[in-house]
């Protein structure tokens, strides 16, 4: 992947577009953070005078746009649009790509959320839905019908830490006239960069990596379609599920600091995998970093680094799993991910419990970790002791 982006302003690496982009000084006061802009309406200079087009907070909002234009900067996209969760942005998404009677195609091993939003409210809705294994693009062209309008991947995947050729299947999909939208939340922009790779659609929980503290709940959409892009601005502003300028502040905040908490998250999830690897009382990891990984060459190729989610399963079964959970003392039981701060948690009783009895049901023995910053040592010290 390509070390140089586009910020609107030349050409410039990863960590500088991080920390510019979207972020320029106030022309008032100089000010080099964006303000908080907490306003719900703005003056208007006589009917339609608008003032850098802002009319509502619903519709746009100062705070909004900048981490908007960040954000698509990042991924390499012509906008990004920023919602209160992920789910929101996803279900906007869904909601501008599908019409009732149409059909989607999505892996075998998403996200619990996405899983039940797709299949307990979308398909209330008309929309039909195949489960397919995204790891092969060959299963994914024969889910593929002649009502097929999107192809859903995660990659990594959570919590399997599957891995999808995205090159590869945005080929399925061009050959099939259908849109390619991958979830990057896993990953982060920094890592992989899905829509120079040929997706449509880049989907963020930026309560994840980006916002990077467990102190924001957030969702992002980024195209560069530009067509595409407008009418997901349209259903943005149409639904309402938007980012507040808080919320917006605090990703922005976070992203600043998104390349250097990455390249630490992935450091020590490499020292844990090696660890875990050894340990008696594991039974396998799954990190795409593991050369025996099944998608690990694919990773090396569309990423810059493997991450910092790990999951492991354990001797003894879902009860030695979920009391491994309980031991740990540095690592936090709790969901999420993707904070400086480690945590872990059991799947299967906790962030994937809506996808039990489904074709997606994931492992009882399976325990998932968010790799944080702390001190490495402390980390190992910590598993091992749990692990007994």
């Amino acid at each position: 992947m390509s070390d140089r982006q586009s910020d609107g302003h030349g050409t410039h690496g990863f960590e500088t577009v991080a920390i510019h982009a979207g972020n320029t000084p106030d022309p008032m006061t100089g000010a080099v953070v964006p303000a908080i802009y907490q306003v719900s309406t703005y003056k208007q200079d006589g009917v339609g005078g608008l003032r850098g087009g802002y009319e509502y907070s619903r519709s746009g909002n100062p705070t909004r746009t900048a981490l908007e234009e960040n954000l698509a900067a990042l991924e390499g996209g012509r906008r990004g649009l920023a919602f209160a969760s992920g789910l929101a942005a996803e279900d906007c998404l869904l909601r501008t790509l599908l019409a009732p009677g149409d059909h989607l195609v999505i892996p075998d091993d998403a996200y619990g959320g996405t899983f039940r939003l797709i299949s307990k409210v979308v398909a209330r809705w008309g929309v039909d839905y195949t489960v397919a294994d995204t790891s092969d693009p060959a299963a994914v062209r024969d889910a593929l019908t002649d009502r097929t309008k999107a192809i859903w991947v995660e990659t990594p995947s959570n919590p399997l830490l599957g891995i999808s050729d995205i090159a590869a299947l945005a080929g399925v999909a061009r050959a099939a006239g259908v849109r390619l939208v991958v979830d990057n939340t896993f990953a982060s922009p920094y890592l992989q960069q899905p829509l120079a790779l040929g997706a449509d659609v880049v989907v963020h929980s930026t309560t994840k990596y980006m916002g990077g503290h467990s102190d924001v709940v957030g969702g992002a959409l980024v195209t560069d379609d530009q067509e595409l892009a407008d009418e997901l601005a349209y259903h943005q502003n149409a639904m309402g599920a938007v980012a507040g300028p808080f919320d917006s502040w605090l990703v922005l905040r976070g992203i600043k600091t998104l390349a250097v908490r990455m390249d630490r998250h992935s450091a020590n999830a490499e020292r844990i995998v090696e660890m875990l690897s050894r340990h008696p009382k594991v039974t396998k990891v799954l990190y795409p970093g593991l050369a025996e990984h099944p998608g690990h060459e694919v990773a090396a190729k569309q990423m810059r680094s493997f991450g910092g989610m790990v999951s492991f399963q354990v001797a003894g079964g879902e009860e030695e799993a979920v009391a491994v959970c309980d031991r740990t003392k540095v690592f936090t039981l709790g969901e999420s991910l993707g904070g400086v701060e480690s945590l872990i948690e059991h799947p299967g009783r906790m962030t994937h419990a809506s996808v039990a009895g489904s074709q997606l049901e994931v492992p009882s023995d399976l325990v998932r970790l968010s790799v944080g910053i702390e001190n490495a040592d402390d980390l190992l010290a910590d598993l091992q002791q749990a692990l007994g």
